[in-house]
């Protein structure tokens, strides 16, 4: 079943990347978002005790900073993640991932590798992940598969 044709103001380089290479492909912006969501939940939760005080113990605000933390680590990486998957769209600009994707593909046929790996899955096995993982990244928010 052929991937649906999207409407991309920039180069599709793939419409399913694979986990690993979307995040190899991260620029330092996405590691920036990525930073600024951790430090937002701690941040954000911090200020909001400061103006309206729940006179909470030290030992359970410890605790809550320590859970926006990690949310605003997980929220971060999902951001981040979604951003770098949108590039591979050809939904943002994308022209250092089309370069950086040339060279690692042209690498792999000179070596006599397949372009995108092996696989051990039936076709059919192949076109059931395919169409529960493309697209995927745009429902992050709401189910972080």
């Amino acid at each position: 079943m052929p991937v649906k044709e999207t409407p991309a103001k920039y180069p599709v380089i793939d419409t399913d990347p694979h986990f690993t290479r979307v995040v190899r492909y991260m620029r330092g912006s996405d590691y920036a978002t990525w930073a600024g969501a951790t430090a937002a939940g701690p941040g954000l939760f911090w200020l909001y005790e400061k103006v309206d005080p729940t006179k909470a113990s030290k030992a359970s605000l410890r605790s809550a900073l320590r859970l926006t933390g990690f949310l605003g680590f997980a929220a971060g990486f999902m951001l981040a993640y979604q951003n770098s998957s949108l590039r591979f769209w050809g939904w943002k600009e994308n022209a250092y991932e089309v370069e950086k994707d040339q060279k690692e593909l042209s690498a792999r046929v000179s070596s006599g590798q397949p372009i995108y790996g092996e696989t051990e899955l039936t076709p059919y096995l192949q076109g059931v992940a395919s169409r529960n993982s493309t697209f995927s990244q745009l429902k992050l928010h709401a189910f972080p598969w």
